[in-house]
This record gives C-alpha cells, structure tokens and sequence, in this order.
C-alpha cells in the first residue's frame, strides 16, 4: 500500500463468525518482547472477523507467523516486503518499531515499519536518532477496506521517542497498488495524506530528486513536540538540501 522503495535511476538523497480471542492472540505476544519495551496488542474487530494489532513485535514473534498468500508480485504490483526475515532484520535493530496485524492462524495481514535512515541518505545529516522514517504501511487485499491501516499508524506513533524526533515519509507513487486500489496516482496519494494526516504528519515541500521525479510523489513529516527549535530550522533547510548548519552568508 505504502512504501519507501526507490528508482533504480537515481540513489536516496529515498459478517464472518468472530474468531475466538484467545486463540488469535499467541501466548508470546502477552509477554515483555524487548528488554526496554513491552508488547502492546490491541483487537480489532472487522466485517472479516478479529485482528490483533502487535506494536513492538520482536523478531522472534515475527518468526512464529507466516505472511498471508497475498503478499507478493501482482501483474501491476508487488509487496513492499515479501519476506518475513526482512522484518526480522527490522525488528532486532535498536529503537526500531514493526507493528503487525494478525488474523487466523498467526498469519500477517498488515504490518508497518519504523527504521532509521542510512548514513548515506540526505535524512540522516541532522545526526543519528534524530529522525525516522515510516518505511512501510502495506494491508493484505483481501483485509483492506476495514480500517487496519489507521490503527497500525497509531500504534506506530506509540513509539517512547517519537516526540523528540522527526518521523518523515516518502510516497512514490511507483510502488502504490494502483490496479488493487482502482484508484489514480492522484486519488491513492489523497487517499495517503487522509491516512497520516489525523497522526500529526503534513506535506512539506522538498527538492528530494527521487521525491521530484513525479508530481504525484508525497512527502510528510511529524515534527515531535519535544524536538528543538534549531533542528526543527535544519530539518527545514535540509528538505532543500542545504547544510544543516542553516542557509549560506
């Protein structure tokens, strides 16, 4: 549904019966996951039947569970992440978030990611930890339409730090499930504003070269209440490539 992959071209400057609670929730997700964070699930209930949210997934609840079929390549589309060992990678880094969505079976039918950016990228210039970026939201096809993704959203926000940095994302519209949705690159990226808007995230301009390569591409941010003025003023004048330090002259 959403996500940070990148062009090849350029480099990053990037009415069912209710299923039973008991058995949709796996005992380890009742558990502390993280020495410095504890689990936090939550359950939703849909036209399809109950989802359990899971903020905090550590990788290895992620290695109980299996992706849902619907995960992968379509004729005009493919999955963000195909791989249930790249949420792992995720999970296990410090100060990261996976937050999945769970229905029978153990099964994956949605996940988001919080990650950091790399080094080489232009968002990681105000320094480590200062920013994060929202790398991924993506829901099963066969789940969508029942408001799981807000809710991922929200239990992502959840995050201890999230206050105190910059979580950014970046729509390219080449990797939305246009031909899923039936939706236009216009009303998908609409659709994507509606979504993160209500969770403190606006539109913020940039001359990102990947973000500029379309019209329809998205880029927003969530300034964290606790963020300090001076790097709220870098972070304005990075989005236009200019030296943290500020403006020349």
């Amino acid at each position: 549904m959403f996500g940070a992959q990148r062009p090849v071209e350029l480099q990053g400057a990037r009415g069912p019966a209710e299923i039973p609670l008991e058995g949709l929730i796996p005992h380890s997700m009742n558990q502390q996951t993280r020495s410095h964070e504890s689990s936090e699930t939550e359950i939703v209930t849909t036209a399809k039947g109950a989802v359990a949210i899971s903020s905090f997934s550590s990788p290895q609840q992620i290695h109980r569970y299996r992706f849902d079929e619907q995960f992968g390549s379509h004729a005009q589309y493919k999955s963000i992440y195909t791989k249930r060992q790249t949420l792992e990678k995720i999970a296990a880094k410090n100060g990261t978030r996976v937050v999945l969505a769970l229905g029978p079976q153990e099964t994956i039918i949605g996940f988001g990611v919080l990650d950091f950016p790399e080094p080489h990228e232009r968002w990681y210039q105000l320094g480590p930890g200062v920013m994060i970026e929202l790398k991924a939201i993506e829901v099963s096809r066969s789940w969508r339409a029942n408001r799981l993704a807000g809710r991922i959203v929200a239990h992502l926000m959840r995050h201890p730090r999230i206050e105190e940095m910059i979580a950014y994302l970046v729509g390219y519209s080449w990797t939305w499930d246009l031909d899923g949705t039936g939706l236009s690159a216009q009303q998908y990226r609409r659709m994507l504003i509606d979504l993160f808007t209500p969770h403190g995230f606006s539109e913020y301009q940039t001359n990102e070269p990947n973000i500029c390569l379309r019209p329809e591409n998205l880029f927003m941010g969530r300034i964290g209440s606790r963020v300090p003025e001076h790097l709220r003023q870098q972070f304005k004048w990075l989005r236009f490539g200019i030296s943290p330090d500020g403006p020349p002259g």
